[in-house]
């Protein structure tokens, strides 16, 4: 009888203990589960976070393309399956391909891409990039950026103000410097780009520069340009001050004005339109940079183009990209509503591809 009362006792400790050891089973489990480390949980959700967000972003980018080695761009906004550029860039690029399809704009938005446009494109082998010039906004510092990419200069500070436009010493080939076959490649595979301004200050730039302080170097615009301007378009015959902002405007605006540009020469690409300069419409630009954002747009162009680390973008001075609507105002005060409405008729397609509004003072 003592002995199995030791068993039973045995029996009963070792059942205790299974009860204890179950016990300890499932309050271990409750734990875990009640108190999973947040940090374990965050993990485990965010690829669901993160392909949503995927999706999104592979409707508005084109499928990964193959590049030759000989063309395989440079630029870190072609690595990987997607080009994620700011929001702003890509509202500018879809504006461009709507207005190029407005077959009511086709005559003011789209231009063939002839040996005149191929001329006002700079070319950078080394970085794989192709840079549009729009003169009178900005285009000296972009192209002191290329000729250091392409290795003329070692930086942007030893570069001479007199070389920079001079083109048989700065390095800068123009794209129409290469063979039809060359030239196509170029255009599909390289990183491209160009700088708009609103088209109405811009022309103020223009004759600013050209025919108020007019450079020394640069004579043949006041003897030359601005009188023929004045013997077509001046009204009042007998003034004999220098050429004005009111001549040029109805100058510009004249839908016959094609017969006194070719008399001109390549002089006339500082008020030429963006349309005649680039073609937009016929060329696929990686990057539409705007003078008014220059601060942000410079350095998002040399990070898309692969070269942020190479070059920067020289330092802008304050103020001086700001849309000055008070001085716009003031040049186009004292003409006639005619002469701005033929004027804005001609670079409509400027004002409509790129965003600008249509003056208030034309609106009035």
């Amino acid at each position: 009888w003592l002995m199995f009362d030791n068993m039973h006792h045995q029996w009963l400790l070792l059942a205790a203990c299974f009860w204890v050891i179950f016990m300890f089973m499932v309050a271990s489990k409750f734990i875990t589960l009640t108190f999973k480390d947040p940090d374990g949980y965050s993990a485990k959700q965010e690829p669901l976070i993160l392909t949503a967000v995927t999706k999104v972003e592979e409707v508005h980018v084109p499928e990964e393309k193959h590049w030759p080695e000989e063309f395989q761009p440079t630029g870190k906004a072609f690595s990987g399956n997607l080009i994620r550029q700011p929001l702003v860039h890509m509202e500018r690029l879809e504006l461009l391909r709507n207005v190029c399809r407005d077959t009511a704009l086709r005559n003011l938005s789209h231009t063939a891409v002839s040996k005149f446009v191929l001329d006002r494109i700079f070319v950078c082998d080394k970085h794989k990039i192709l840079f549009c010039q729009t003169p009178k906004v900005g285009n000296t510092q972009w192209k002191k950026v290329l000729i250091v990419l392409n290795g003329a200069f070692s930086s942007i500070e030893e570069i001479p103000e007199n070389i920079v436009h001079d083109h048989e010493k700065n390095g800068l080939p123009r794209l129409s410097s290469f063979s039809d076959s060359e030239i196509k490649k170029r255009l599909s595979l390289y990183f491209k780009f160009f700088i708009v301004r609103d088209p109405f200050e811009r022309l103020i730039s223009a004759f600013k520069d050209k025919f108020v302080h007019n450079p020394r170097f640069e004579p043949w615009y006041r003897h030359e340009i601005a009188p023929g301007i004045i013997r077509k378009y001046r009204k009042n015959r007998t003034e004999t001050k220098g050429l004005q902002f009111e001549d040029f405007v109805r100058y510009l605006g004249d839908p016959n004005h094609r017969w006194l540009d070719v008399q001109f020469g390549d002089h006339i690409i500082h008020w030429v339109t963006y349309v005649e300069l680039c073609a937009p419409c016929e060329i696929t630009y990686s990057v539409i940079g705007h003078h008014e954002t220059l601060e942000d747009d410079a350095p998002y162009i040399l990070k898309a183009a692969g070269i942020d680390h190479l070059v920067s973008y020289p330092t802008i001075p304050p103020g001086i990209t700001v849309y000055n609507k008070t001085k716009v105002e003031r040049y186009f005060s004292g003409i006639s509503k005619r002469d701005i409405r033929r004027l804005y008729a001609r670079f409509e397609g400027d004002f409509k591809l790129f965003g600008y509004r249509e003056p208030d003072f034309l609106l009035n």
